[in-house]
């Protein structure tokens, strides 16, 4: 599991996936997100602008982002 901490209220999905450094790019990112590969909080969900808060839980490929 990754703790991320977020600096202010929150962070989009895409630049989450990116900043944990699960993907390369804020493309492959939004291919991710688009084609239902990320969960939030144990929903798939399909939002790339989803703004995603502490205490938040994202799960992607097999890795967990804890969000504090």
């Amino acid at each position: 599991m990754i703790e991320f901490k977020v600096i202010g209220d929150f962070i989009p999905m895409i630049q989450l996936l990116k900043a944990g450094g699960l993907v390369q790019t804020g493309g492959e990112a939004q291919i991710a997100v688009q084609y239902g590969e990320v969960s939030y909080n144990g929903t798939v969900d399909y939002r790339k602008r989803l703004k995603v808060k502490a205490g938040d839980l994202v799960e992607f490929r097999g890795t967990t982002i804890k969000v504090i």
